[in-house]
Formats: structure tokens, C-alpha cells, sequence
């Protein structure tokens, strides 16, 4: 089944049945009270739509080259001082442990799921980005993309994360390094990512380009454009 297809109209029964027993339901009394919580921005903490599980599902996608001692990530495009970075360099950076919650575009959230890496907004700033860079398309293995504002980009949660729940990511999550947009659905935190570039001008990415919301606002439902 297509993630297309899951996400047009599918409920959350069919979800768990579609998906496979691995997608563990969190329990009626953890549901019940984070539905009752609130966000420090006044917005419900469960997106509507959205229902609790235990362990963040892997997506899938194809899957990179999960080596650190492969990896690179560059920070290009719209920007005066275009670098690349390696595993160790991104290691030797001030680092970020944040406690956020992940919504899919699938209809799962995960609460308070440990991430550990470096903020966006701090590998843009060294790049010195161009007073008319308006858009961050993050690149990942085999052309993948995923398009954010500039401003969406460089929120203080937004990292390029290595860890997650205190260990290493896993292949499945992105292995070495995956963008992480928590204030967005899911699909926008690219997995296997390798660059970033800043951009005058927004360019739709690889689910964008097939009917997903550009802005992609989980309190919105911003599923489908």
C-alpha cells in the first residue's frame, strides 16, 4: 500500500492493519492526557487527526549509505560561504538533546522522543546565507528533497540529528544523519541526508511533487495540497 493511499481517508484501525503489528498503540490514559495538554504556543500538544504510539515506525524510503565514515553534508546555494562538513566535524559542533514530538502525515504521533544533534539555524549562519535566500531545500540519498522556509528551517528545534531515543540513528531512521522538523509532518525531516541549500525561490520536493502539502502544518491537517 501506497503512503499515498494511507493517507487519503484512512482511519486508525486500518492504519495498524495496513502498517503491521510493529505500530503499537499507546494506552488510553496516555492518549487521554495528552489530548488534555497543551503546547507553550496554545496549540493542542495530538495534532487533530492523529492518534499515540509507543516507538516511531519506520517509513521507509531507499536508503542511503549509513557509514559516518561516508558521510558529508554540504551547506550550499544561496549563501556566501558554501562548506562541506564530515562525520567528525558535525560530532565537533555545539550539540542540542531535545525532547520533541514527531507527527506523521500517516496519522501517528510519537511524544517526547530524545533527539541529539545540531541546529540548522547554526550551520546556516556559518554559511552566511544571501539577504534574498527565502527557502531550505534539504537533499538527501538518490535526489530526494524536502522543501521548508528559511524561517521554518531555522526555528531552534530544527536539527540535523545523529542520535535518537540516546543511541545512534538507526538505517531505517536515517543513518548517519536526517533532518529533524518537528513542528511539521514528518515527511519534511528528509532521511540519509547529505546537503542543505538555501534557495530565492521554493522548490517542491519528492512528495510535494505527488500531491502532498507544500507547507505540510499538522495542527492545519496539511496533508494534501
Amino acid at each position: 500500500m501506497s503512503r499515498r493511499a494511507l493517507v487519503q481517508g484512512l482511519g486508525a484501525g486500518t492504519l495498524l492493519t495496513a502498517l503491521g503489528a510493529t505500530c503499537v498503540l499507546a494506552d488510553d490514559d496516555a492518549t487521554r492526557r495528552a489530548r488534555a495538554q497543551k503546547r507553550s504556543d496554545g496549540q493542542p500538544r495530538v495534532p487533530p487527526g492523529q492518534y499515540l504510539i509507543q516507538y516511531m515506525r519506520p517509513m521507509g524510503g531507499r536508503e542511503g549509505d549509513p557509514s559516518p565514515g561516508h558521510f558529508k553534508l554540504r551547506v550550499h546555494g544561496e549563501v556566501a560561504s558554501p562548506y562541506e562538513l564530515d562525520f567528525a566535524a558535525l560530532l565537533a559542533l555545539p550539540q542540542v538533546d531535545q525532547l520533541c514530538d514527531v507527527h506523521c502525515v500517516t496519522k501517528w504521533t510519537l511524544l517526547d522522543a530524545h533527539f541529539r544533534g545540531v541546529r540548522v539555524a547554526d550551520l546556516i549562519a556559518r554559511a552566511a546565507p544571501n539577504p534574498a535566500a527565502r527557502h531550505v531545500i534539504f537533499e538527501a540519498a538518490y535526489g530526494y528533497t524536502s522543501n521548508v522556509s528559511l524561517a521554518d528551517a531555522t526555528k531552534p528545534n530544527v536539527l540535523v540529528a545523529h542520535q535518537v531515543q540516546h543511541r545512534p540513528l538507526p538505517i531505517a531512521h536515517g543513518a548517519p544523519v536526517r533532518a529533524l522538523v518537528p513542528d511539521l509532518y514528518f515527511w519534511k525531516s528528509a532521511k540519509w541526508l547529505t546537503g542543505i541549500r538555501l534557495s530565492t525561490r521554493d522548490e517542491p520536493g519528492y512528495w510535494e511533487r505527488r500531491g502532498y502539502h507544500n507547507h505540510a502544518d499538522p495542527w492545519k491537517e496539511e496533508r494534501n495540497g
